[in-house]
C-alpha cells in the first residue's frame, strides 16, 4: 500500500496534494493518507524521509517521490508498465 503525506486541505480540488490523491484514486492504487501540520517547521517526519518539508510526498514500494508533477508521472509510468506486463502475459 502507498502512503501519501499531504496538507490538511479538506478537499481534493484546491491543492497539489488533492491532485495526487485524485490521480491515485483514478489509477486504483490503494493508499493511506497522513495529514501533516500546516507549518513546515513542524513536519519532522516528512523532513526525515525526504530531506525537505514540502508536500505532497508519496511512498510507494521502494520509491519516495515528492512534488505533484513527478508523482503523477510516476503513477502514469506504473500504469503503463503494469499494462504492458498484462499484455505480454496474455
Amino acid at each position: 500500500m502507498a502512503i501519501l503525506y499531504r496538507c490538511k486541505t479538506p478537499t481534493n480540488h484546491l491543492c497539489a496534494c488533492g491532485k495526487v490523491a485524485r490521480r491515485l484514486q483514478r489509477a486504483g492504487i490503494a493508499y493511506e493518507e497522513i495529514r501533516v501540520p500546516v507549518r513546515r517547521r513542524d513536519r519532522d517526519e516528512v523532513e526525515e524521509i525526504t530531506g525537505q518539508t514540502w508536500v505532497p510526498v508519496l511512498l510507494i514500494g521502494d520509491d519516495i517521490i515528492h512534488e505533484s508533477h513527478r508523482i503523477c508521472e510516476h503513477i502514469d509510468w506504473r500504469e503503463e508498465r503494469d499494462g504492458s506486463e498484462k499484455a505480454e502475459a496474455a
